[in-house]
């Protein structure tokens, strides 16, 4: 049975990935509690905040139990916590009535403004400047990342601002960041695959704590956001 390999990691890129992770946490639970002061609907930032620990502590505890560390396909890490958590958010949040009051009530340029936690993705360059994933792969993904979170400030700034051009902008962008974060998440269980079958190097960097947290948490929490901006859009207008 194939195992992780564990790569050489500099200790200062750990660091500081534990030091900006907190962003896309704290950037929700904001907004959350921004939106649901709004609606007067005080237990939702605290359910929130509450799911957010206790996810990011089964995380922490499944990691150095080793429950990621069998490489398989797909990998574990997605079926013990990127799966069941966007179950949770497609099959359960997306249908629940706060979350259709907050996205119908939240304007279109705050959400888009939550990508910019997306520089993260400067992670994936960094880990491939140390051999840790594969280049071609994390070069793609962490560009795109990078152009998505740096171009949504200036994407909600034309919606602020009413310009002719920023519905289809928003719509360019919205398609561009959902295309970018469907490739990372193919990418990699293509990758995981062919690395199984072939010992090639696979995506393993980001199984292994702390990096663990990017694919438990961003794919699917980016594709709802992505998916609540598309509904914005359809009846958005300058």
């Amino acid at each position: 049975m194939k195992t992780l390999v564990q790569y050489a990691v500099p200790e200062w890129v750990s660091l500081v990935f534990l030091m900006a992770i907190p962003l896309p946490f704290i950037l929700l639970l904001v907004f959350i509690r921004k939106e649901a002061k709004k609606l007067r609907k005080p237990l939702a930032f605290p359910l929130v905040l509450a799911f957010f620990v206790a996810y990011l502590s089964y995380l922490t505890l499944a990691s150095f139990q080793g429950w990621f560390n069998q490489v398989s396909f797909p990998p574990m890490v997605l079926l013990l916590s990127t799966f069941p958590y966007a179950f949770l958010l497609f099959g359960v949040v997306l249908n629940t009535n706060i979350n259709k009051q907050i996205t119908a009530n939240a304007s279109v340029e705050n959400l888009i403004r939550l990508h910019v936690f997306r520089l993260i993705g400067v992670f994936f360059i960094l880990l491939t400047l140390h051999d840790a994933l594969p280049s071609v792969f994390a070069w793609i993904a962490g560009v795109g990342d990078v152009i998505t979170a740096i171009s949504s400030v200036f994407v909600a700034k034309a919606i602020q601002q009413k310009k002719p051009y920023a519905k289809q902008l928003a719509l360019c962008w919205n398609i561009f960041g959902t295309i970018d974060i469907l490739f990372t998440a193919i990418a990699a269980n293509v990758l995981t695959k062919i690395s199984i079958d072939t010992g090639s190097m696979g995506v393993d960097a980001l199984a292994a704590f702390p990096f663990c947290i990017i694919p438990a948490f961003a794919p699917p929490t980016i594709l709802f956001i992505h998916w609540a901006i598309f509904k914005k859009l359809r009846t958005f207008s300058t």
